[in-house]
């Protein structure tokens, strides 16, 4: 008898359990249209870059260097808002994603001294991620800021590739500087490149959110440029930097029937991510692999005519109808 009523109990709570879930799924939110959702990102950051100024240590060698502090201007102050300085550049860079045409916004603190990465390396960087909303108290509707992420001290790489779209599109167009280590074990950068990204939701993380991060909301992101990682996304030997056919410093997988400066073989895969970059039946690896089984450096690889110099030698690299 005790057992029929542990297991009528158990069946009953089961389904009452069921039933809870079942009426309580919230309903999901449609997507919205981008184009629609970045005209409201746009106007929110270009309010916050005429309304708010920064601050910028300058304390070479020390681990605040290029810090930045945002400030709202109070009612009749006089600071120069983000939008009117000229101490530093308000730069924007175009992005066409998802039909729509997008201006991301960007502040050059100081540009570096040392190599860019392309959008498919690796960065060492420091950072700190706001986002911007609009928010209603009292009847009162006002642009407020909320910091989600810090990086002080970073301790690895993160590929640009995997990142979200406005930092692949930004670090670029930055450059690392230089390092010493102190007596203590810790290093000190100096000369490295900094500045300020504003990135719309679009070219973040939409819909989806993140973490801390809500959903269609546009962010902020201070950042320093230490060092930077040549990767190899296709694992075919040769660094994905020296696969950006055209030299713009990016690489990208297109629709279907758009030209890709960046595809020798016109396959639909850039050759960052073909293992057989001339379509030729043999893998790049095997191509650029010497008898001893060492990968050819690839300042080595000779062209069709064996003209190492040759900066087009990578798309036709030892192609077996060459020789």
């Amino acid at each position: 008898m005790n057992k029929f009523k542990y297991y009528f109990i158990l069946l009953i709570t089961t389904i009452s359990l069921f039933s809870c879930s079942k009426n309580d799924t919230a309903a999901v939110e449609p997507l919205r249209d981008y184009a629609e959702q970045y005209t409201t990102d746009n106007t929110n950051i270009e309010e916050y870059l005429k309304t708010y100024y920064i601050t910028v240590v300058d304390h070479t060698g020390f681990s605040d260097d290029q810090d930045v502090t945002f400030t709202k201007i109070p009612e009749g102050g006089e600071q120069k808002s983000i939008w009117d300085q000229t101490d530093y550049e308000l730069k924007t860079r175009e992005i066409s994603l998802n039909d729509v045409d997008y201006k991301l916004y960007y502040l050059v603190l100081r540009q570096g001294t040392g190599s860019s990465p392309s959008n498919v390396d690796g960065v060492l960087a420091s950072y700190r991620g706001d986002y911007l909303e609009q928010i209603s108290e009292s009847n009162v509707t006002s642009l407020t800021t909320t910091q989600f992420e810090e990086v002080k001290y970073p301790q690895q790489m993160i590929s640009l590739f995997s990142t979200i779209t406005g930092w692949s599109e930004i670090f670029p167009q930055f450059k690392t500087g230089s390092y010493a280590t102190n007596n203590d074990g810790t290093i000190s950068y100096t000369d490295f490149g900094a500045g300020v990204m504003f990135i719309p939701s679009g070219l973040a993380y939409y819909a989806s959110g993140s973490g801390a991060v809500p959903s269609y909301v546009p962010l902020i992101f201070s950042f320093k440029l230490y060092e930077l990682q040549r990767l190899d996304q296709d694992g075919d030997g040769i660094p994905s930097y020296l696969e950006d056919l055209n030299g713009d410093g990016y690489m990208r997988a297109l629709a279907t029937g758009v030209v890709n400066p960046d595809d020798t073989d016109g396959d639909g895969i850039p050759n960052f991510l073909d293992v057989d970059d001339d379509a030729d039946g043999f893998s790049t690896k095997t191509e650029i692999t010497a008898t001893d089984g060492t990968i050819i450096p690839f300042a080595n690889i000779p062209s069709c005519d064996g003209n190492t110099t040759d900066p087009a030698r990578i798309k036709k690299h030892l192609d077996k109808n060459c020789h």
